[in-house]
């Protein structure tokens, strides 16, 4: 699987796709790129990480990908109370 998209693919993706759509970052538009958005997590901002944890978790959901981080869910589960 090929989780690399080029400048001209990223451009055509809406930003409903991208975890944290507002900075066009961690793009998802299919199983692969959850993963790799999971695997790229640690690099995110300190102060975006619950956003972009809840992100993931919706689009791991809706193609079927379990998220194995307990990072990530940790994260999502903080932000869920807030």
């Amino acid at each position: 699987m090929n989780d690399r998209i080029s400048y001209e693919e990223r451009k055509e993706i809406p930003d409903s796709v991208f975890g944290l759509p507002e900075r066009r970052e961690y793009p998802m538009p299919d199983a692969a790129h959850v993963r790799a958005a999971e695997a790229y997590f640690r690099y995110c901002p300190e102060e975006l990480k619950p956003k972009l944890a809840r992100a993931i978790l919706a689009r791991a959901k809706e193609y079927g990908v379990d998220v194995e981080s307990p990072t990530v869910r940790e994260y999502a589960a903080e932000s869920a109370g807030a």
